[in-house]
């Protein structure tokens, strides 16, 4: 008996099993092997559905944050023009409501018009410094020509040393600085300011820093006509600016 045990014993209880599982099939329609497939499953299919709520959950509490940071870093934005307007009671604080992709570093447009009392001519700032000037005005909104547009020229002087020249955008955060004379004394970080040769700026302005020469320059030339200047202004992430008044020596044109 033992042996008969050991060779058929294990093959006896599955068919056993076997019986049993038909009688109960047929009794209960399956019923009972879907209990225990669910038994089996759900584990795992609670575990997929958790990490599923949780990626979700961690989904949204970064897109609040997000918001939260833009919100913060809008609000520190404005919180710093508002305080660099304080010295000047006429500014108006405008924010910019358009911008061209194709004429980025042209153009842009103010959420503040002539029924806000701005005016063609006007100069247009940020924090950093200058930003360009207002030519075109509606009763609601501004056009500026930004000074980083190669058709715009600015009156310029080196502050240290006192050369003068003028600035002319190149569409991008840097301008060439062309000098009147050559000039040996010039030092990168130099500042470079509007001058008093301006007549579609007032004098003192922040421009920029000295960045290097330019690649127009002669390398054997100690002195230099030219030189590549960093705006201080944020020209490409402009969102907040201040309109300053002032009264043009010259007809503006767009």
């Amino acid at each position: 008996m033992s042996r008969w045990w050991d060779k058929y014993g294990f093959r006896t209880i599955l068919i056993a099993v076997a019986l049993v599982m038909a009688i109960l099939v047929k009794k209960t329609q399956a019923s009972v092997l879907s209990e225990v497939y669910y038994f089996i499953v759900s584990p795992f299919q609670s575990q997929t559905q958790l990490v599923l709520e949780d990626r979700l959950t961690n989904a949204r509490v970064l897109e609040l944050e997000q918001q939260v940071t833009e919100l913060t870093q809008q609000n520190q934005q404005l919180k710093q023009l508002i305080a660099y307007n304080q010295t000047k009671a006429e500014s108006i604080t405008a924010a910019v409501i358009a911008r061209n992709s194709d004429r980025w570093w042209q153009r842009v447009t103010l959420g503040k018009g002539s029924q806000d009392g701005v005016q063609p001519g006007y100069i247009v700032t940020g924090i950093g410094g200058l930003i360009g000037r207002v030519t075109h005005v509606t009763p609601h909104t501004s056009q500026v020509l930004l000074i980083s547009d190669v058709s715009s020229k600015v009156g310029a002087i080196l502050s240290r040393n006192r050369q003068l020249g003028y600035i002319q955008g190149q569409e991008n955060q840097t301008v060439i600085m062309h000098f009147f004379n050559q000039v040996a004394d010039i030092k990168p970080g130099d500042t470079i300011a509007t001058s008093n040769l301006s007549k579609l700026y007032p004098p003192g302005l922040p421009i920029g820093k000295v960045k290097s020469k330019s690649q127009s320059s002669s390398p054997t030339l100690e002195a230099l006509t030219e030189i590549v200047v960093e705006l201080t202004a944020p020209i490409d992430v402009l969102e907040w600016v201040s309109i300053e008044p002032f009264q043009p020596a010259m007809a503006i044109k767009s």
